[in-house]
């Protein structure tokens, strides 16, 4: 027998069937094609075990076993965190850039030929208009709450992990709400905002076992807590944008 097909390609493990026990890879690997890039994608995403699909379906059926699961040590079945955010975040941003979305549109545009907007009154305008640059911000400011008012239960880098999570879905009401306030109706500006509290107070009663008036109290403050720092913290960095581009 050939010596490929016996000594795996990735790790140079002597190998005895068609995958290798020590990195899982097949042994059937030759040429990249573009079958193989598309079948890849097509099984990550949209196979029926894929962890893209289940890290989906476990955010909004069952928050708290995705988040117990995945700090426990199960980490194989679902999507990381990290990788999942950046996803979440890239399809929002194209599909912000697809529409045109301006948050802007149809509220009144101050005259700048007569008023000379402040270095604070750019700094919102360019903090709203780049808000997805600033996430990441928010995913610090929700797991420092998190650690402040559930400490006993998780370490700081764990919240970090469920933070990472928590904001992807953020991020995709974000992505909702910018087709209804672009098709469907402008006024309603703190729409995902609003969706992402509401999903926030079940996912918290879903991830922590305590009583559940307990847990929606301090989730409620969690939240508001994380809100305020997320917005002082991304509203400063955004000062320092503007006033160091001026």
């Amino acid at each position: 027998m050939k010596k490929t097909d016996t000594i795996c390609n990735n790790c140079h493990q002597k190998v005895v069937g068609n995958y290798c026990s020590f990195c899982g890879q097949r042994m059937t690997v030759g040429k990249v094609t573009f079958k193989e890039i598309f079948n890849d994608l097509f099984t990550a995403l949209f196979s029926v075990e894929a962890p893209f699909l289940v890290t989906i379906r476990l955010l909004f059926l069952s928050h708290g076993t995705l988040f117990r699961n995945y700090l426990s040590g199960k980490r194989k079945s679902y999507y990381k965190p990290v990788a999942f955010f950046i996803l979440i975040t890239v399809v929002h941003i194209l599909i912000r850039s697809l529409i045109k979305y301006d948050p802007f549109d149809g509220m009144e545009q101050v005259e700048t030929s007569k008023v000379d907007p402040s270095l604070f009154v750019e700094a919102g305008q360019f903090m709203v208009t780049n808000i997805n640059n600033v996430l990441f911000f928010f995913v610090l400011t929700l797991a420092l709450s998190l650690k402040l008012f559930f400490y006993k239960y998780y370490t700081f880098v764990e919240y970090l992990v469920v933070s990472f999570y928590l904001v992807s879905v953020y991020s995709f009401f974000g992505t909702l709400a910018l087709l209804y306030l672009k098709y469907l109706d402008g006024s309603l500006q703190a729409l995902g905002m609003l969706l992402m509290f509401i999903y926030f107070l079940f996912a918290m009663v879903s991830f922590f076992k305590e009583k559940r008036i307990l847990v929606l109290v301090k989730s409620i403050l969690s939240y508001i807590v994380a809100l305020l720092l997320y917005v002082v913290l991304g509203f400063g960095i955004s000062v320092l944008i503007v006033y160091f581009k001026q």
